[in-house]
């Protein structure tokens, strides 16, 4: 167990947190969510004694051990792959060196006999024995091949230092367990197996993360910071998300009686759990659904964006069609011979193992890059607009927004018109005359989406278009494309977003091009499939 009692922290006049008092407990997961700048990381920080609170205090259960996934990528360079996951359970590894030195002495005495004899014992009960195999275990899973375990960590590129700090929290079962972002850079395979790890695991999770398939997954509690309060719900993410929802409807509906909002919150909630039972939650876990009291069921104080996309024009039956492309770059082939004719309608999930080829085929099709062969053709009709993953060279002028916006505006300029678009990104007030080159990450990606839905356009190219949004953002813009009328060609490793947005998945590897018309969670659940798959890279 782990409790918060009376935090509050503030930075000047900044007020993250004001006298909250939370408590985690068990076999539990609880998933921290927040807008971007609400404190999730820094109240994870304060649980793990990184950043003290102006006042209150943390107590951890007396003989409970704490492991946390570190930030810092470079603290362990000079240290082997897998002492770093060893080194995660500091009791053992401490144990493991006191232990060792002993047995290196040159004068070993009786006396050096005994202690040895006592911390053998010590290294036993706590499966001593087992760490080195234990450690090589956690690494293969999250896919550190064999051959690395012995290598330095500073030998490791950026991707495989997370894994290895991950094995490193989560080595050793430690009583309560804090992750910060831990889907970042982990492909599919090792999220899944991640999740299923998490499921198994025993002992208190706290985890932030903006990957709602994995906080689906793996969460029985959802702990929400808004407005410097803490709450927390029962439930996953979707649960709250929808529920939160179902109320804020209710509350507008004043002529519905209480007992009739409470039967309809109670149907909710037998109809979700009925879905949970075929999900990959574990059965302990989904049972708490069916505990839970409608009471504990809130509106959410959350502003989501309104992302809206309309078509000026509606497009004819030609869209796109893509003959005999190949790309490469001073290093690799990147895709060769390329045939893709896109259908009216289609929302096509762009895929590959290596980004780099999806931007390339992107930054193609709207004239950024050449191909250095084959040909390409919108229709008559087309009016394409895209959101790249890299937007900085749209933001080098000191513009203030509304002028940066206006300059994207082929017809109407009036300043009203203008604020419309940014306003409904949750740029409000003197927000607008902000200057555009002091923006943050999240807050370019929402200009980049107010200039699209100016655009009118009936064709959408999206080049992973949830990074640096947090999860009110990506749950509107994954919401806007599915009532989208349009067609839409997008990139994602959001597996919620593609899997709810896409009905036809292109893979795209040096070796050719898989085009099926399929969801994404049956795409990658074909075996016969994933044997094609692995051709477009051999």
């Amino acid at each position: 167990m782990i409790a918060a009692q009376n935090i509050s922290l503030a930075y000047g006049k900044r007020v993250l947190f004001d006298e909250v008092n939370i408590k985690f407990t068990g076999n539990n997961c609880y998933g921290v969510i927040g807008a971007n700048g609400a404190g999730k990381s820094t109240f994870l920080k304060i649980l793990s004694g990184e950043v003290d609170a102006n006042s209150g205090t943390v107590t951890i259960e007396p003989g409970k051990r704490m492991a946390v996934l570190r930030q810092n990528h470079f603290e362990f360079d000079e240290v082997s792959v897998l002492d770093t996951v060893m080194m995660g359970h500091s009791i053992l590894w401490d144990l493991m060196k006191e232990k060792d030195a002993i047995y290196m002495k040159p004068d070993f005495s009786e006396e050096d006999g005994i202690k040895a004899s006592e911390l053998e014992g010590q290294f036993a009960e706590m499966d001593g024995w087992n760490a080195e195999s234990d450690a090589a275990a956690l690494l293969s899973g999250l896919g550190i091949k064999e051959d690395l375990h012995f290598s330095l960590v500073k030998d490791l590129n950026g991707s495989q230092k997370v894994r290895v700090l991950l094995a490193q929290a989560i080595f050793g079962n430690p009583d309560i367990l804090i992750l910060d972002e831990p889907t970042n850079d982990l492909d599919i395979h090792t999220v899944s197996w991640l999740e299923d790890f998490l499921l198994e695991f025993k002992n208190t999770v706290i985890v932030v993360s903006h990957d709602r398939h994995f906080l689906d997954t793996v969460c029985t509690n959802i702990v929400d910071i808004d407005f410097g309060q803490i709450r927390m719900f029962t439930g996953n993410y979707s649960f709250w998300y929808q529920s939160s929802q179902l109320a804020l409807q209710q509350r507008s509906t004043a002529n519905k009686k209480a007992d009739e909002k409470k039967k309809e919150l109670q149907e909710f909630i037998a109809r979700f759990s009925a879905n949970a039972s075929k999900s990959k939650q574990a059965t302990s876990r989904r049972k708490l659904l069916d505990k839970i009291n409608v009471e504990d069921i809130q509106p959410s104080t959350r502003k989501y964006p309104a992302i809206i996309f309309t078509q000026n024009r509606e497009a004819g039956d030609q869209i796109l069609e893509v003959k005999k492309l190949s790309k490469a770059n001073t290093e690799k082939q990147l895709f060769d011979n390329l045939d893709l004719f896109v259908n009216k309608g289609d929302k096509i999930a762009v895929l590959s193992k290596d980004s780099t080829i999806t931007t390339s085929f992107f930054q193609t099709l709207i004239g950024e890059e050449q191909p250095h062969s084959g040909e390409f053709k919108f229709g008559q009709t087309i009016t394409p607009a895209y959101l790249p993953n890299e937007n900085e060279h749209y933001f080098n002028s000191s513009d203030n927004l509304i002028d940066w916006l206006r300059e994207y505006s082929d017809g109407e300029k009036d300043e009203v018109y203008i604020r419309g678009f940014l306003g409904k990104m949750l740029f409000t007030g003197e927000e607008v005359f902000k200057k555009t080159n002091v923006l943050s990450g999240g807050e370019k990606v929402r200009c980049m989406i107010s200039k699209m839905m100016l655009a009118g356009a009936n064709l959408l190219i999206l080049d992973e278009p949830t990074n640096h949004l947090d999860l009110e953002s990506i749950q509107a813009f994954n919401n806007a494309l599915r009532e989208f009328k349009g067609t839409v060609l997008f990139t994602s490793h959001d597996h919620q977003f593609v899997n709810t947005v896409a009905n036809r998945i292109v893979e795209i590897g040096p070796n050719g091009i898989m085009d099926k018309l399929s969801t994404y969670d049956d795409y990658i659940a074909n075996e016969a499939w994933t044997e094609q798959r692995a051709k477009l890279y051999s």
